[in-house]
């Protein structure tokens, strides 16, 4: 379990100096450089990404139940976590309507896949996995909505101008059909290839 914690806190921390040490991140980035700081970024959350998978797979084989999930909850996890593909998709994709009205799906993917995750899992890993990153995508969409935009187009102001596009008819479908077919895919292979555990009980 403290492979987990240690994890979360190197994964999550790292990624959430933006929104609790503004200034610290630009400090490092000053001090370090902008290109090594981004290698010191990749390379603690590659270490804290391969200690949440290994110490969660390890949290599994003797599991401290917290909760039993009320039954149904399977699919309702199902649900939603195709909402968050979709909204996962919608990140990536310009134009689409989905990016134009919540100018931070991708924020929001995780935020409901993480709910997704605790409705159907009780555990203690599966508390410590799936609510540190619900708090932590809680807290960073709160912040993204504070922050006022860049007065200077440019790319440091990227999001904000590909969400300011008028969305499209074909925006709005390649979003639906990458975003449920991305989840079609992890649903019936790739959740089992890569987790280990197969949602609708097909290996």
């Amino acid at each position: 379990m403290a492979e987990l914690i240690l994890g979360l806190v190197l994964f999550l921390g790292v990624h959430a100096l933006r929104v609790f040490a503004g200034g610290t991140r630009e400090k490092l980035i000053g001090a370090m450089g902008p290109f090594v700081f981004k290698a010191f970024y990749s390379i603690v959350s590659i270490i804290g990404l391969l200690l949440i998978v290994s110490g969660y797979v390890a949290a599994r084989i003797e599991p401290i139940v917290l909760y039993t999930p009320p039954m149904g909850m399977a699919h309702a996890a199902s649900l939603l976590t195709l909402v968050a593909f979709i909204f996962l998709a919608a990140a990536y994709i310009p134009g689409n309507i989905i990016l134009r009205k919540l100018k931070h799906p991708m924020t929001l993917a995780v935020k409901v896949w993480a709910v997704a995750h605790l409705l159907s899992n009780g555990t203690l890993a599966d508390v410590l996995l799936f609510g540190g990153f619900l708090v932590w995508s809680v807290l960073v969409y709160r912040s993204a909505r504070r922050r006022q935009p860049v007065e200077n187009p440019g790319l440091s102001n990227l999001p904000a101008l590909i969400a300011s596009r008028p969305p499209s008819m074909l925006a709005n479908l390649l979003t639906l059909v990458i975003g449920m077919g991305a989840w079609a895919w992890f649903a019936f292979q790739g959740h089992a290839l890569l987790i280990g555990v197969a949602p609708f009980g097909v290996m």
